[in-house]
C-alpha cells in the first residue's frame, strides 16, 4: 500500500443476517424470510450501552413472530419512546419475504455478515466489530451493562452507578496515605469515565498506565502527602493505577 493511502476495505461475506430493528437493551435480526407455519424466527441480540461505546452480549433469544406482521412487530417491539430505538426499512423485509431469502444463522453477528448494514446506527455497528461480552442487569438501575466491570459490595453495578456511588461525596475517600494493606481494597473498575467523573465534581489527578507497581505507589503517596486536607482516591482498572480528587464544595 502506497504511503498517504486508504487502507482496502475488507472483502464483504455472503450476506446470513437482515437486521429488523434495536432499541436501548436489544438488536433484532432475521436470517430467513421463508415462513414455516406461518411464522419466521428472529434472534434478540442483547445490547448494552455504555460511556464507552455499545457492546454486544453473548446470549441470544430466538423468537417467533407472524410472517404477516413484521412491521407491526417491530414497531411494538421498538417503540420510538426509547431513545436509541431504530426501524429498518419495511420496503426491503417486504421484498425479501416475497423472495422468501434465506441463509443459515450465523453463530456470531458481524457487519460483514449484515444484509443491510446501512439501515443499522453507527455505533450498534461500531459494538459488532468487537467480541461479545457476558451481559447483566445493574442492581441499582437494572440498565444493561458488561458483567464484572464494575462491582461494589458484591453487586454489580452499571457505570453510571458505580460512579455515583464509589466516586460520590460518599465514597471511601483518604486524606493521607494508603497504608500497605489498604491498596488491596482500592476501587477496581474496568475504566473510569472522565464524563462521570465531572458529574460528582471528581478530578483525575493522576493516571499511570505500564508503570512499576512499587513506583505507581510511591507517585500517588508523595502526592497525597504533598496536598494535605484534601481528599483522595486511589483507583485502579484495566490501565493501571490512577488518583482522583474530590473537588472542595463551594463556600
Amino acid at each position: 500500500m502506497r504511503p498517504g493511502s486508504s487502507p482496502p476495505t475488507p472483502p464483504r461475506e455472503a450476506p446470513r443476517a437482515f437486521v429488523l430493528g434495536g432499541n436501548a437493551s436489544t438488536l433484532a435480526f432475521t436470517s430467513s424470510f421463508r415462513p414455516e407455519g406461518r411464522q419466521l424466527t428472529v434472534w434478540l441480540v442483547p445490547l448494552a450501552w455504555t460511556p464507552i461505546g455499545v457492546v454486544q452480549g453473548e446470549a441470544w433469544q430466538k423468537v417467533n413472530i407472524a410472517a404477516d406482521n413484521i412491521a407491526g412487530w417491530t414497531d411494538e417491539t421498538f417503540s420510538p419512546d426509547d431513545g436509541h430505538a431504530f426501524v429498518t426499512s419495511l420496503r426491503d423485509a417486504e421484498l425479501l419475504t416475497r423472495t422468501e431469502w434465506t441463509s443459515e444463522p450465523p453463530s456470531e453477528l458481524r457487519e460483514s455478515i449484515i444484509l443491510n448494514p446501512e439501515d443499522v446506527p453507527e455505533d450498534v455497528l461500531d459494538a459488532l466489530s468487537q467480541p461479545a461480552e457476558p451481559l447483566v442487569t445493574c442492581q441499582v438501575c437494572r440498565r444493561t451493562c458488561v458483567r464484572d466491570h464494575f462491582v461494589w459490595n458484591e453487586r454489580q453495578l452499571c457505570a453510571w452507578d458505580f460512579h455515583a456511588l464509589v466516586f460520590g461525596r460518599r465514597g471511601p475517600w483518604r486524606n493521607e496515605p494508603y497504608e500497605e494493606r489498604l491498596w488491596e481494597t482500592i476501587p477496581r473498575p474496568a475504566y473510569v469515565a472522565p464524563m462521570l467523573l465531572e458529574e460528582q465534581n471528581v478530578d483525575l489527578v493522576l493516571a499511570l498506565g505500564g508503570v512499576d507497581e512499587s513506583v505507581a505507589r510511591h507517585l500517588i503517596d508523595e502526592l497525597m502527602r504533598g496536598a494535605a486536607g484534601g481528599a483522595y482516591l486511589a483507583v485502579r482498572s484495566e490501565a493501571g493505577l490512577s488518583l482522583l480528587r474530590e473537588r472542595p464544595a463551594p463556600s
